[in-house]
């Protein structure tokens, strides 16, 4: 048993001693035995619970939660000095230096009246300090870990500021429509790798078009799959309620009940 004092409120010097009591000989086997690579779906997983708070407005769920992702961030800065590559000093102090640095309205004599003035601020000395001289930098430079649509959002976003991009939200759809035709032709022959293609260009287009819109992808197409899991519910609850289950049904026999669920809805205010 480690001997460690029982407070009734603790802070952040705790949780870093708590970290490395877990990874100390006499501490948790399972915590000794982690590594940066082996925690790292831990550390997305507990961001998206996070975000989740966010969307439900739940302010005790979010103080849990955003206490998970600073769990990580401890977890991968205490790694990290056993190893002798930083600390969680070292973090504070790169993140304080990089907020001075990008804040020259505020910690320095640059003027910044508006939101857009900051921003771009933000790019330019972004952009400078990380070394990016081309913009084809600043769109290698978007996380590949990144969901594939907020990726593909934010490459879109960067390459507009050289100018590459739609001029308006019908020309970005008429490439959705042109895409579209493409993967039908690529159906037709058959090819598998053809058809992965044509459909990662299709999603693509459909995620500019979302930015021309101000519209942001990853959330409109989680709100979809929300809308699709309720309806599927409804759906279900029906067939159910008729002594059936839906597995013994036709696609026609199930799409009765689907557009039943969905007038229900409409009927509710809730389409």
């Amino acid at each position: 048993m480690v001997d460690y004092e029982q407070k009734p409120r603790y802070d952040i010097s705790d949780l870093r001693e708590i970290m490395k009591l877990l990874r100390s000989p006499g501490g948790c086997p399972w915590d000794k035995e982690q590594n940066h690579t082996s925690i790292r779906n831990d550390f997305l997983e507990e961001a998206y619970e996070a975000v989740e708070a966010i969307d439900l407005l739940n302010m005790d769920m979010l103080r849990e939660e955003l206490g998970d992702v600073l769990l990580q961030v401890v977890f991968h800065s205490t790694l990290a000095e056993e190893e002798q590559a930083f600390n969680f000093d070292d973090v504070c102090d790169e993140v304080c230096k990089k907020l001075i640095i990008r804040h020259p309205h505020v910690f320095g004599d640059v003027k910044a009246e508006d939101t857009a003035t900051v921003l771009n601020n933000w790019d330019a000395i972004k952009a400078e300090t990380k070394g990016q001289e081309t913009y084809t930098d600043t769109l290698e430079a978007v996380a590949k870990s990144l969901p594939a649509l907020s990726r593909a959002q934010k490459v879109g976003k960067r390459a507009a500021k050289a100018g590459m991009d739609f001029s308006n939200p019908e020309d970005a759809f008429d490439c959705v429509r042109a895409e579209r035709a493409e993967l039908q032709a690529a159906m037709a022959e058959g090819n598998t790798a053809e058809i992965e293609e044509e459909l990662g260009d299709l999603l693509f287009s459909c995620v500019n078009t979302a930015r021309h819109l101000g519209i942001d992808a990853e959330q409109a197409l989680t709100r979809a799959t929300n809308k699709f899991i309720k309806r599927f519910a409804a759906t279900e609850q029906r067939v159910l309620a008729d002594g059936k289950t839906m597995p013994e049904l036709n696609l026609a026999e199930l799409d009765v009940y689907w557009e039943e669920a969905k007038e229900s809805e409409r009927h509710n205010g809730n389409a």
